[in-house]
């Protein structure tokens, strides 16, 4: 009988330093989901990341060398038609949008302009895009 009671004892141990394990584990990843949470939602609109690339932030010192638009210029980043590309919105009145690919390179003018529809390469952009991410928003005010 000792012998079952040193096992049950053991048992017993292991058991608490498992859930002693799994509280940490479910702290830590709490924690970590409440860090990202925070940073996520943080006052600076602008997510700079090393998925910027070089032209877009040559593109955002342009826009800050500029005096500031109406409305403030901001830079897109959607999925469309499989790939990675970037958008930005007209400033006023029949200037058109701008989409980019990745690398840079001008695709098309999804809106504005005399019509409101661009240049007609892309109409259905605004339709078929998907993942919205603002990654850059001029801070400055007017």
């Amino acid at each position: 009988m000792m012998r079952g009671r040193g096992h049950q004892g053991r048992y017993r141990r292991l058991v608490e330093e498992f859930n002693k394990g799994q509280a940490m584990k479910t702290t830590l990843i709490t924690t970590i989901f409440i860090l990202s949470m925070l940073v996520g939602c943080s006052g600076s609109r602008a997510t700079l990341t090393p998925e910027n690339l070089d032209w877009v932030n040559k593109l955002i010192t342009q826009f800050q060398a500029a005096p500031v638009g109406n409305p403030p210029q901001t830079i897109w980043k959607y999925d469309y038609e499989g790939s990675t590309v970037y958008y930005i919105p007209p400033q006023c009145c029949d200037q058109m949008g701008k989409l980019y690919d990745a690398g840079g390179t001008w695709i098309c003018a999804p809106d504005g302009g005399l019509t409101g529809r661009g240049d007609g390469k892309c109409p259905d952009f605004f339709r078929l895009s998907s993942n919205q991410v603002l990654i850059w928003v001029d801070p400055r005010s007017r």
